[in-house]
């Protein structure tokens, strides 16, 4: 794991600014050095598994909120928003890489995850008639193998990244055998089974997931729960945040909080609201 070298600032001390400025360059640098190959797989993790403390670490949220209400402040939490994301997907394609050859492990930032997802749906999980559709499947669906193993439900995941899908594929074809997962490349509008699906799991990482919720209520069936995966506040800095829906179409059914875990769970179900007939 990177660590802070003893005898230096802490990231209250030393400015958090400084600290995320430093980080962001990192990011860049670790994902435009992904070549194919699992040659960089460790630095990344550690320093993955290094970010993901400092956004779950409460005593940098005061820094944080007067760094957001800066206009410098906004721009960089939103560059560290997007390049993490990228680094994650990079990540995930290390770990299937190195289970294709014969070598993974779940440490670090994959731990955090994984421990995340088992609190996922809470008192409305998936059971074996359910079918998961997952927004964001990436290189690893461990979400997807995680349900369709513990629960037996029929489970889809899609991505817009052809080598996550074959990658991702590839994992569950090793991972899998038996279960009932399908990754598909194709967009939200073209998926001809929406009004099958009982449970929708948004990854934390793609951005246009609210509008992509506003799209799905008129091809969703009446009873679908949603597991919106979010950041605020200092999380906020590896996720994109939680944003508001329209009343008439979704409600919030409520949150779970998650200290010391990297995302937060918004549930989400359909509105029902009475219309009436001229």
């Amino acid at each position: 794991m990177i660590e802070i070298p003893p005898g230096t600032p802490s990231a209250a001390e030393a400015g958090l600014a400084v600290v995320l400025r430093g980080y962001l360059d990192r990011f860049a640098e670790a994902a435009q050095g992904y070549d194919g190959s699992t040659r960089h797989a460790a630095a990344l993790e550690e320093l993955l598994a290094s970010y993901a403390r400092l956004v779950t670490d409460p005593a940098n949220e005061p820094g944080y909120g007067q760094l957001a209400a800066t206009e410098a402040g906004t721009a960089l939490v939103a560059a560290l928003r997007t390049e993490s994301a990228r680094c994650v997907a990079v990540i995930e394609k290390y770990r299937a890489l190195r289970l294709l050859e014969g070598r993974t492990a779940a440490d670090g930032y994959f731990a955090n995850i994984e421990s995340c997802i088992a609190e996922e749906f809470g008192a409305v999980a998936p059971d074996a008639g359910s079918k998961v559709l997952l927004v964001g499947s990436g290189s690893f669906p461990m979400t997807l193998l995680n349900l369709a193993s513990l629960t037996g439900a029929s489970a889809v995941g899609i991505d817009i990244d052809p080598e996550a899908l074959d990658l991702g594929r590839r994992v569950v074809e090793q991972l899998g055998e038996g279960l009932d997962i399908r990754l598909l490349g194709e967009e939200i509008d073209q998926l001809g089974f929406l009004h099958d699906v009982t449970h929708i799991v948004f990854s934390s990482t793609v951005s246009l997931k609210y509008e992509l919720l506003h799209q799905l209520h008129a091809c969703t069936r009446d009873d679908v729960v949603v597991a919106m995966r979010f950041g605020d506040g200092l999380k906020s800095l590896f996720n994109y945040p939680m944003q508001p829906v329209d009343p008439l179409l979704w409600q919030l059914t409520g949150t779970i909080s998650q200290p010391g875990q990297v995302f937060d769970i918004a549930l989400y179900t359909k509105a029902h609201t009475k219309t009436e007939s001229n």
